[in-house]
């Protein structure tokens, strides 16, 4: 059998299930992070971008329906939540590090938490933004799943939250390398952290690019802004409701 009668047979065996927008989705991923390192990994090169960008193309062209995409690709958004627990492995290797920073991590911690609620509420409230867009942009800095279910009891929009979420981690994994650079700030440890507490998840991929200290301080200060966030919102919400 020929090559491209093979390949004509999988498309449709694919397209008659929800594995192919799983193929698809892992394609494009494992296509971007190649482009990435073709790079050199440069942080404007961002895979998760990358991605979004030609999946919403590719639903756009063949007007596949969201939901019809998802039944595919749910089985990703499942490995989401192993995957943040495996971000426990290079925590527990870099463990020494992080109790000798304990202080830092704490005053790290209890400073960029409500800045990162507080500065987005600010600046929606001078822009004229209405109540629904701030309680969205609340738990903007936090992981999809948390952030959602903190929009969600504080009555925010969850799917807008959603949004917001992806467009930080995205423009944080931009902006954190060149920035850190330019302030001069080499520890590896606290470029992290800085990461995964201002771009969650997508910000932690991006420091375990750069080194693994880096990575694993981000996905320490992921999991603390998401119990930060949780305990904070309402207390934001309680100064910005009139």
């Amino acid at each position: 059998m020929t090559a491209p009668a093979d390949l004509f047979h999988l498309w449709v065996y694919l397209a008659a299930s929800p594995l192919l927008w799983l193929t698809v989705t892992i394609g494009v991923y494992l296509m971007a992070q190649q482009a990435s390192a073709l790079s050199g990994n440069n942080p404007l090169v961002n895979p998760v971008l990358i991605s979004i960008v030609i999946i919403v193309l590719l639903l756009i062209v063949t007007k596949t329906d969201y939901r019809v995409y998802f039944a595919g690709a749910q089985f990703v958004h499942f490995t989401l939540g192993p995957a943040t627990v495996a971000l426990g492995v290079p925590l527990y290797r870099n463990r020494a590090l992080v109790r000798g920073a304990a202080l830092p991590i704490i005053a790290a911690l209890l400073v960029g938490a409500p800045t990162a609620m507080l500065s987005a509420v600010w600046i929606a409230s001078a822009l004229g933004a209405p109540m629904s867009l701030k309680l969205a942009l609340i738990p903007k800095s936090v992981t999809a799943g948390i952030a959602m279910g903190i929009a969600r009891q504080i009555g925010g929009d969850p799917t807008l939250t959603a949004v917001f979420v992806i467009a930080t981690g995205i423009i944080g994994a931009i902006m954190v390398t060149p920035l850190m650079n330019l302030l001069g700030i080499r520890d590896y440890a606290a470029r992290g952290f800085a990461a995964g507490l201002a771009a969650h998840g997508i910000g932690t991929a991006r420091a375990f690019q750069v080194d693994d200290v880096a990575g694993a301080f981000a996905g320490l200060a992921m999991a603390l802004n998401g119990l930060m966030t949780a305990v904070g919102a309402p207390l934001i919400l309680a100064l910005i409701r009139p």
